[in-house]
């Protein structure tokens, strides 16, 4: 069963002056999915996180949240949503508790308890801090605090731009659970960017790349995962031949044709000459047969087609969606 649309992005366009930050971007997220937003520096993730939040206005284009379009009910829909661009304002000489509860009696949200509970959540136990203020604490401590502040209100919706910046590999494993279980538990859907790809590969059920503020690509996590998978790429003198001798007489299933006409086969890849041998044998001369296939971060630097600004934990090769 297909989940509702709850953001729905048309055109969205953002220009300072003469500078395009975002061009005539869409994309939509559906309910109770992890959505990532993936681009370097500058690629304008940033600037349509702050127009769904109502931070900075569209210069053209539109966008619903849960259907609502007028600026009006924008406001309204808002308020089942939480957005975590920065570190919040809040007073550096007050505690972290001081000021969730400034928040807290701002946006009329009931419970004192509720602040504990939010605490705890992001790791930051009253029992463990203690009533040390919030201009001592460290960048990660602060990153914490900027996402309790963000689940202060319940939201159903949460933006999170960069949430794990500043946070050592304990801390984003952490937070990586944190996300999963309001995602899985509370039925939260969750808009979030991060440089750390390795991270978004074991959340994301949707990818948005961006590059130089327009949408270059819109995958499910499986459309992605069939992209970067390894396959066998074969190109004959007869492909349409090649791939009815290869459904027929290998009973091959998982295959699929490029806009040439050559093969991608993701099946058999241990035995390359087996492929071979039965095309030869059927009358078809393979010209050229290769390995293909990439990783989230290898996908995404050929997309951007430059140096990634990224980083892929340990280096290995994680599949896609392992989540």
């Amino acid at each position: 069963m297909n989940e509702p649309i709850v953001i729905d992005v048309q055109n969205l366009t953002k220009q300072y002056q003469k500078q395009i930050a975002v061009r005539e971007a869409g994309f939509q997220v559906k309910r109770s999915s992890i959505c990532g937003l993936i681009g370097p520096n500058g690629a304008g993730k940033t600037t349509i996180m702050k127009m769904l939040g109502g931070l900075v206005i569209p210069t053209s284009g539109s966008m619903s949240i849960y259907g609502s379009r007028t600026e009006k009910e924008l406001v309204k829909a808002r308020e089942r949503m939480s957005i975590m661009i920065e570190t919040p304002y809040a007073k550096l000489d007050l505690t972290a508790q001081q000021n969730l509860e400034k928040q807290r009696l701002q946006k009329g949200i009931p419970g004192k308890n509720r602040i504990d509970e939010v605490m705890e959540l992001v790791g930051l136990p009253i029992s463990k801090i203690g009533k040390k203020r919030l201009k001592e604490y460290s960048l990660g401590m602060r990153q914490r605090f900027g996402l309790a502040n963000a689940l202060l209100s319940k939201p159903e919706i949460m933006i999170l731009d960069e949430p794990v910046n500043g946070l050592d590999p304990e801390g984003i494993v952490e937070l990586r659970e944190l996300f999963l279980q309001l995602n899985k538990k509370e039925d939260v859907t969750i808009l979030i960017s991060s440089h750390i790809l390795s991270e978004l590969s074991l959340m994301c059920d949707d990818y948005v790349f961006i590059v130089n503020g327009s949408i270059v690509k819109h995958l499910t996590r499986d459309a992605l995962e069939r992209e970067c998978q390894s396959y066998l790429h074969i190109h004959t003198d007869q492909d349409a031949l090649a791939l009815a001798i290869l459904q027929e007489r290998l009973q091959v299933e998982r295959i699929a044709v490029e806009e040439d006409g050559s093969i991608r086969l993701f099946e058999l890849l241990d035995d390359i000459a087996l492929v071979s041998r039965t095309l030869y044998e059927n009358g078809v001369l393979p010209l050229s047969l290769s390995m293909g296939g990439e990783n989230l971060e290898q996908y995404y630097m050929t997309l951007i087609g430059g140096e990634a600004d990224v980083e892929y934990h340990s280096g290995a090769v994680l599949p896609v969606g392992s989540r």
